[in-house]
């Protein structure tokens, strides 16, 4: 397997990004095109995160999948209401750039999505709003209703409000981030495969759950689990594996 870097310079957002990448071998894996994970950090995170403080490697070991991780840096993988266009980015050119360079399929019935955290809320949000791009999503811990109340979480509230505009304010950028409305406006039939898990001493468990209850409301399929455990890597380290499980069987790949 290939663990590497690719560094580029975004038009989007007018400077030099990064994406970390796992390529299987085509003498274990077959020789491709292959599916693409794409996996997504936390909001202290970057692009390394990930292969650092998991067994990632060892877990896709084999499997004829390609793992991608855009860095995201605090954007919430979202266009922000005033600042920078982090969802064109990593749609328009960290998938552009994967499908240039990457012997990878190119369809949405080739794609995933996963994440944790603030990356659990961008995967859950960008399956919603384009299902068409991706087959399945899978979210850990995931900030779910970030948009919604605007949490007072220290410094991070100012950053907040100009990705999602301020609260008392009905705008439709707000409901294009918000999972809870993408929902809505999506027919069952079409949402991708999701899966999604919080751990129970976890803070962000409540909007979990209401996003649940949310989508078993609508008839929207879904699967949501808890574990025990908190917002850490060890809880993440575990369970990725749940979600990379769920993800070969919507791509139909054997582990």
């Amino acid at each position: 397997m290939s663990v590497g870097t690719l560094n580029f310079r975004s038009a989007v957002l007018n400077r030099p990004m990064s994406f970390s990448y796992l390529l299987p071998d085509s003498w274990v894996a077959g020789p491709g095109p292959y599916p693409v994970f794409y996996l997504l950090h936390g909001y202290c995170d970057d692009h390394q995160t990930w292969l650092l403080n998991t067994r990632l490697v060892n877990y896709v070991a084999g499997l004829p999948l390609m793992v991608v991780m855009p860095d995201g840096e605090h954007s919430f993988y979202c266009d922000y209401y005033q600042g920078p266009a982090f969802e064109q980015y990593l749609l328009k050119e960290v998938m552009g750039t994967v499908e240039a360079c990457f012997q990878v399929k190119r369809r949405g019935k080739a794609r995933v999505i996963g994440g944790l955290s603030m990356g659990g809320f961008g995967a859950m949000k960008l399956g919603l709003k384009y299902p068409d791009l991706f087959c399945s999503v899978g979210a850990h811990s995931s900030a779910m209703e970030v948009g919604r109340t605007l949490p007072n979480w220290g410094e991070m509230r100012a950053e907040l409000r100009l990705i999602f505009g301020p609260l008392g304010k009905r705008n439709s950028h707000r409901a294009e981030n918000d999972p809870f409305a993408l929902a809505e406006n999506l027919s069952p039939e079409h949402a991708p495969a999701l899966y999604f898990d919080c751990g129970t001493e976890d803070s962000l468990l409540e909007g979990n759950r209401k996003l649940a209850r949310h989508l078993t409301r609508l008839g929207i399929a879904h699967e949501y689990r808890e574990f025990p455990g908190a917002h850490d890597w060890g809880y993440w380290d575990e369970h990725i594996r749940d979600s990379l499980a769920f993800h070969c069987r919507v791509l139909g790949l054997k582990r």
